[in-house]
């Protein structure tokens, strides 16, 4: 277990370091001058001269490379280009924000997932079953902004129901949560039905019905935890998809996240912190799959000893 973790620690460090390097030169390939971008488009030439010359833009790339990765070591990862703050302490607030909201939202999801294709599998092929397919399959048709857009008109503005944007109150999390863990639940949904119907059909479970077992009993106790690891594997890699929807969610509903200020920073050409951005954002994709494998250890014990 111990040196598993310290191989996965090694990954993320190395990881990190890949993406950093990735980052730096996609920006210093993609058109446009950053001196320009911070002076502005009517500022003299001396000034961006002068702001080229602060910041090391006229250095070798090498060099630039060396210092930016060392300043990087460091937990330094430059200033905004607008709002002239260090990064970290812009990203921090909005990573909490984003992290209460897919937390939320994760579990909302696991919950309703586990439920419902549980039953569906339970009573595979029959009514129940075809009405959940069909609601799983509308909501992974559906892209996030419709449904959004769709629970503010309704909720918010024809039934006053809920606050349509912001983050003040419990009341402004349960749209964000309940769209964004809504679109996960419903692809969550289909891959635990397949799951279930699958170990439902094992021998253990023909023998355990032939012994009088209860049927909640075989479902939810015997079939459920023989079918988490590849359930475990889905959910951990939903995750990726759902920090890219809670980028579009909290561009809806006004959420302070880390999505909407990554966008807002690609939108301005803000590229210190576009890169903090997307590495914390890569970084949590990568603990969460930490996270799942050991997750795996607990659910099989024998996954331990491989």
């Amino acid at each position: 277990m111990l040196r598993m973790c310290a191989n996965r620690l090694v990954f993320m460090v190395v990881a990190g370091l890949l993406l950093l390097t990735f980052l730096f030169g996609l920006f210093h390939v993609i058109p446009g001058d950053p001196a320009r971008l911070i002076a502005g488009d009517s500022a003299p030439e001396e000034l961006v001269a002068s702001i080229r010359n602060a910041y090391g833009l006229d250095l070798p790339l090498g060099v630039q490379y060396v210092a930016y990765m060392g300043k990087v070591l460091t937990g330094d990862f430059g200033v905004s280009n607008f709002s002239r703050q260090p990064v970290l302490s812009i990203v921090g607030p909005r990573l909490l924000n984003t992290a209460a909201l897919a937390a939320w939202a994760m579990l909302f999801a696991m919950v309703v997932s586990l439920i419902l294709g549980s039953i569906s599998a339970m009573y595979w092929s029959g009514p129940l079953d075809k009405s959940v397919s069909i609601v799983s399959l509308i909501g992974i048709c559906t892209p996030i902004f419709v449904t959004g857009i769709v629970a503010i008109y309704f909720f918010g503005v024809y039934l006053r129901w809920l606050p349509i944007g912001g983050m003040t109150t419990w009341r402004h999390y349960i749209m964000p949560v309940l769209i964004l863990g809504f679109a996960q639940a419903a692809g969550f949904t289909r891959m635990v039905r397949a799951c279930m119907i699958e170990a439902l059909g094992r021998d253990f479970i023909v023998t355990a019905r032939a012994k009088g077992v209860p049927q909640h009993t075989i479902v939810f106790k015997h079939a459920l935890r023989n079918a988490l690891l590849p359930i475990m594997t889905f959910f951990g890699l939903g995750l990726g998809s759902m920090l890219g929807g809670a980028a579009v969610a909290e561009s809806i509903f006004n959420w302070p996240g880390l999505g909407r200020l990554m966008v807002d920073s690609i939108l301005t050409r803000d590229l210190p912190l576009t890169q903090g951005c997307i590495f914390f954002f890569a970084m949590i994709f990568v603990l969460v799959n930490l996270v799942v494998d050991l997750l795996y250890r607990w659910v099989d014990p024998r996954l331990s000893h491989d």
